[in-house]
């Protein structure tokens, strides 16, 4: 989450559901029900589904790749890294060795160098998948809501530029403040225009 803010990290998550909380159909009594691509969800319901999904999360990771990685990196692989350090992560969290499992990616690209122990992993790229596989919904909604809360924090330490509403986006209210105040530290400096 996060490619096109002009402040802050990209940020990814992965987890694993508990499969034996899930069932065959979407339905409205489903605690799934709503877990979808997280941009079509509020940020109160983010904040709610947010709390549903880790109560039938068996274990999930995130990946922060900050503005100064994205600008010698680029975007895209910057998101990559970000998706790698959290399939990382939630395979550390797990505490399983040699574990079989196929890792849904949403988007073409398959993540490169996942240091995996002795984790055998089968890659399936899913473009949209955010909107078409439960865990990857879960996983947007995991790494959405955690960017905003860094967001919501990095507001506090930069007041005048109002990260807490915009979480970074280069709205109106974001360029009149960088027009104003210059970029900070947290800024990409590849994404502004001077």
């Amino acid at each position: 989450m996060g490619a096109g803010p002009l402040a802050g990290p990209v940020v990814a998550a992965a987890c694993i559901l508990d499969h034996n909380s899930i069932g065959k159909y979407r339905t409205k009594n489903k605690w799934y029900f709503r877990v979808r691509d997280s941009k079509t969800t509020t940020e109160e319901e983010r904040e709610m589904l947010r709390e549903e999904i880790l109560k039938h999360t068996i274990a999930y990771g995130i990946g922060e790749v900050w503005q100064e990685e994205i600008d010698v990196l680029n975007i895209h692989h910057a998101s990559l890294r970000a998706m790698r350090l959290a399939v990382e992560d939630l395979i550390g969290k797990t505490g399983t060795e040699n574990a079989k499992a196929i890792l849904f990616v949403d988007g073409r690209f398959p993540i490169p160098g996942i240091k995996a122990t002795s984790w055998t992993l089968e890659q399936k790229s899913v473009v949209g998948g955010d909107a078409l596989i439960l865990s990857i919904s879960a996983a947007s909604i995991i790494a959405k809501t955690h960017r905003d809360a860094i967001m919501r924090k990095l507001s506090e330490e930069f007041p005048e530029y109002g990260f807490a509403r915009h979480k970074g986006y280069g709205t109106k209210e974001h360029n009149n403040a960088i027009r104003k105040f210059g970029i900070t530290k947290i800024h990409r400096k590849s994404f502004i225009k001077v």
